[in-house]
């Protein structure tokens, strides 16, 4: 397999990296870089999103006819891997990155134009309905029901883990439509309004004191039949398509090797407290160099499905094996950055946000001030998503053929 870019894909990179140069803002740099947890705080991930917006680049991974960028899976991972060097927030991937694609895939012509341009804009912000009480990784076992009254479906049940759901006017969600038959065959796709009487957003808190997920409970909530996407019973078979656009929908390499970098840069002048800096001692450095092959070795795996998907295949089971080694990997730079800073990793400051004229003052360091934080949100990196054991029985199953 070559994989040496053309011409046109480096006049492409160059054309990425001079716009990143001239309207990516260093106070949204800054608002990244400082941000513990899993998702940026939509202030700074909304105003990235509206440069974007302007610029025609927000959904790359639409179809062009649905106001989709027309970009080969190339210029895709380019423009991704530029975007985390060049330290750009991560947009929200609630209705760009998951109920969007849907929306193009098995939306009707109305549904169409009425949710995709206000999802481009950020009109709309989009949280997603699938966990439950008792319903996270067997999924197919959720309880919210919904019954069709009149041209209306009523909700009853309850959702948790809901990302951002104190921010959203739609949630995407699954809800059981028909008990009698086969759990994965009686679950639907709906599209429900946030602003009714019949739902209520309980925050939870995580160990390190942000608050991105919710308890939602549905007490007799509506949503019109015309909200319902695909048939009754489909809701599954469009759960699988999102959920592979999540797990392997973007690239994790770039932001690691990022973050590697990163660490590699600071061990130069971190004291080991024993004998010159960090970068001296050789169990460190050999821990270090561990993580970044594993990193440079799940990039050349993104590559590789990069290049069938040029090829034009879907997506597939090998984005379970990019979700499992990417979070894997993940935690592993989230220790060694605890063990570079020592005891100024320790502080864990509760408030929000760390950016901007009434952050906290850091201790140390304001990559110090977010290491704890991002130690601890990031422990649910190999949960969310399809926990890693979920992950491995898929690849177990597809792939391997076991």
């Amino acid at each position: 397999m070559d994989m040496d870019f053309g011409p046109e894909d480096i006049a492409f990179r160059e054309e990425v990296r001079a716009f990143l140069k001239d309207h990516l803002p260093e106070r949204l740099r800054d608002g990244a870089r400082r941000t513990p947890g899993v998702f940026v705080e939509p202030d700074i991930g909304m105003e990235w999103h509206r440069i974007l917006y302007k610029q025609g680049w927000v959904a790359p991974h639409w179809p062009k006819e649905d106001g989709g960028t027309g970009w080969s899976p190339t210029q895709k991972f380019i423009f991704e891997k530029e975007c985390a060097l060049a330290g750009a927030p991560s947009l929200a991937i609630l209705g760009l990155r998951l109920v969007g694609p849907v929306i193009c895939a098995f939306g009707t012509p109305e549904q169409k134009a009425r949710f995709l341009p206000r999802i481009l804009s950020g009109e709309d912000y989009w949280c997603q309905g699938y966990s439950e009480p008792g319903s996270g990784s067997d999924l197919a076992s959720l309880k919210t029901s919904a019954r069709l009254e009149g041209d209306e479906y009523v909700i009853n049940g309850s959702k948790i883990w809901t990302t951002h759901a104190h921010h959203a006017d739609w949630i995407f969600a699954l809800v059981r439509t028909d008990a009698s038959v086969k759990k994965q065959a009686g679950i639907s796709f709906l599209l429900v309004p946030m602003d009714q009487p019949g739902i209520s957003v309980t925050p939870i808190h995580s160990m390190s004191g942000d608050h991105e997920v919710n308890a939602v409970f549905f007490t007799d909530a509506r949503t019109g039949q015309e909200n319902r996407i695909g048939e009754e019973g489909q809701g599954w078979s469009i759960a699988k398509f999102l959920l592979e656009n999540e797990r392997g929908g973007s690239c994790y390499a770039p932001r690691l090797l990022q973050s590697i970098e990163r660490l590699e840069n600071l061990a130069q002048t971190q004291p080991s407290g024993v004998n010159g800096a960090m970068a001296h001692d050789p169990r460190f450095r050999d821990r270090l160099a561990r993580v970044r092959l594993e990193a440079e070795a799940l990039e050349v795996t993104e590559l590789r499905i990069l290049a069938e998907l040029a090829k034009g295949k879907a997506p597939g089971p090998q984005t379970s094996l990019v979700k499992l080694l990417g979070s894997n990997i993940g935690q592993k730079v989230d220790v060694l950055r605890l063990e570079l800073l020592g005891n100024d990793a320790l502080q864990l400051p509760l408030e929000r946000p760390l950016y901007g004229n009434e952050a906290p003052e850091p201790v140390g360091s304001e990559y110090a001030q977010t290491a704890m934080g991002r130690y601890l949100n990031n422990r649910a990196q190999t949960i969310f998503g399809g926990s890693d054991e979920v992950q491995k029985n898929i690849i177990a199953k597809t792939v391997l053929g076991l």
